[in-house]
């Protein structure tokens, strides 16, 4: 996670503010993190997948191509994500839905600012 951080940092343009939102996954959240000064990390509300898009779309592949496998190692679990990607893009009018629905969620995210 330092290394994605430091990333985005030395992508942001000079005197720009990168925020980046993230859910509340320990490596996301752990104090060991140094922030750059030009990025803030805004968490979502925690048990909220239904606020995170990319949720969504993780559940709906899971739901529909990767569950109750036994997968034999690193390249038959990509091999099977591509496979479930490659099915998620040949039905564009399934991602619309996924996209929008925390539409009505009203709970605001906590914000994270660095420490100067």
């Amino acid at each position: 996670m330092q290394l994605h951080i430091e990333e985005i940092s030395r992508c942001v343009a000079r005197g720009a503010h990168s925020v980046v939102l993230l859910d509340r996954a320990g490596w996301h959240t752990t104090p060991r993190l140094k922030m750059p000064r030009n990025v803030s990390l805004i968490f979502l509300p925690s048990r909220a997948p239904e606020l995170n898009p990319v949720e969504n779309l993780w559940q709906f592949l899971c739901a529909n191509w990767l569950s109750n496998t036994v997968f034999d190692g690193i390249e038959h679990i990509i091999d099977a994500a591509c496979s479930a990607w490659n099915n998620l893009a040949d039905l564009p009018e399934t991602l619309s839905p996924l996209k929008t629905q925390s539409e009505n969620q009203d709970q605001e995210p906590e914000i994270n600012t660095p420490q100067t």
